[in-house]
């Protein structure tokens, strides 16, 4: 109901007979449904009494499907591993039958030691074999670059003999101290026959050799050698600039000096016009006299390669110490190459230092040529062994050099 007032829906009153009434429908029902529950308890009682022993069999079935798909699994899991033990069992038995057979193939073979001195036999074979070709290269490139010794005197009636001067192609190559009485044309030419010969030389033989040479073609197309330290932890090693093997004439900027023959040409290395691809400040710094020190030493190095020892005092004489190296009877036998192996550039069996050799090839070639009859050939510059005199000529060549202090003055 609602009030008046408030307008709101207010709880419903009931009277006391209307009271009962409800309170006796309520029990009605609730008994009704009461005696419906209890029967409904007693039917499903009496079914699940009926259906009990089909569900514990049903359920008996279902753990015995479990077990069995478990076995099964299980008896899946035991073959595979089976099979893998029998694979490697059938490996096993493969690689025993195979090691059977190698022993018993070993046992038929010779013993070790013989089989090693035959391959130590087949292998020095090989290599006199190599020797022989090598040295008939050699031999015939002596011949086509006609490296002669000519000039000179046996000794007779208890005089001494006297060297004669080594040419190439036809051409002298002097020792340092005699540079100074060719020519600039005539020094880049042998020097150039030279460099031919030792590159040829070394290739044949398969050695290293400490410096190395390359060549510029800035000059009208003719290539200009040039020569540096290669790769190495040597002494030799730190001289990586590359000097100048060549020459060239140029006319003299200030007047000479009195003292000087009106004839007289200076000669400077080409290390300010024909230097490779270095900057202005290196290009100063090249030395021809380094250059051809570095040739010298590289036919003493090529010398020791061989069995051949050069002293200090001979190093100068370049094409005779090469002369030596194409004679030597070890020739051909120890390479960089091929077995037996040498030691990279340089070993400590190679006592000559690039040093010692430097300053005896930049001493003053005027005290060289003053060498007296009898007198050491081992004071300032190198590979001079004649004993007679070696006059200057008036109208030689003098050698300028530019870039350094080491270098003929």
């Amino acid at each position: 109901m609602e009030c008046k007032n408030c307008e709101l829906r207010q709880r419903q009153y009931y009277c006391a007979n209307c009271l009962k009434n409800h309170l006796r429908d309520f029990r009605l029902q609730t008994h009704h449904f009461s005696s419906d529950k209890v029967e409904h308890i007693a039917r499903a009682s009496r079914a699940f009494k009926s259906i009990e022993p089909g569900r514990l069999l049903r359920a008996k079935i279902a753990r015995a499907d479990h077990s069995l798909d478990q076995l099964a699994d299980d008896h899946a899991k035991v073959r595979r591993d089976c099979e893998s033990k029998r694979d490697r069992l059938r490996t096993l038995r493969e690689t025993l039958a195979q090691r059977r057979r190698t022993l018993n193939a070993a046992r038929l073979l010779p013993p070790q030691s013989q089989t090693l001195a035959k391959e130590s036999q087949e292998l020095s074979v090989l290599s006199q074999t190599i020797a022989r070709a090598r040295s008939g290269l050699v031999q015939e490139l002596v011949e086509v670059f006609h490296v002669v010794e000519s000039g000179g005197r046996p000794a007779v009636g208890g005089r001494p003999g006297a060297r004669g001067e080594w040419t190439i192609g036809g051409l002298v190559l002097p020792v340092p101290g005699d540079v100074r009485r060719y020519p600039p044309d005539h020094i880049n030419a042998v020097i150039t026959y030279t460099i031919h010969f030792l590159g040829l030389l070394t290739f044949y033989l398969g050695i290293k050799l400490p410096f190395e040479i390359s060549w510029s073609c800035r000059r009208l197309g003719v290539g200009m050698p040039w020569i540096g330290a290669g790769r190495g932890s040597e002494s030799w090693a730190k001289w990586t600039a590359k000097h100048p093997l060549h020459l060239t004439s140029n006319p003299p900027s200030t007047p000479s000096s009195p003292s000087s023959s009106p004839s007289r040409t200076p000669l400077t290395s080409l290390a300010d016009s024909e230097a490779p691809e270095q900057g202005p400040a290196h290009s100063q710094n090249q030395s021809f006299t380094t250059g051809l020190a570095m040739l010298l030493y590289n036919v003493c190095y090529l010398a020791h390669t061989q069995g051949v020892d050069i002293p200090l005092s001979q190093a100068g004489d370049a094409l005779s110490n090469l002369w030596a190296v194409c004679c030597s009877g070890e020739l051909g036998r120890r390479s960089h190459s091929t077995v037996p192996l040498l030691l990279p550039p340089t070993p400590a069996s190679f006592t000559l230092d690039f040093a010692q050799v430097l300053q005896a090839t930049a001493a003053s070639p005027a005290r060289a040529a003053r060498i007296r009859p009898g007198r050491s050939a081992q004071e300032p510059g190198i590979g001079r062994t004649r004993s007679e005199r070696i006059v200057e000529e008036e109208d030689g060549w003098d050698v300028v050099e530019l870039g350094g202090e080491d270098g003929f003055g």
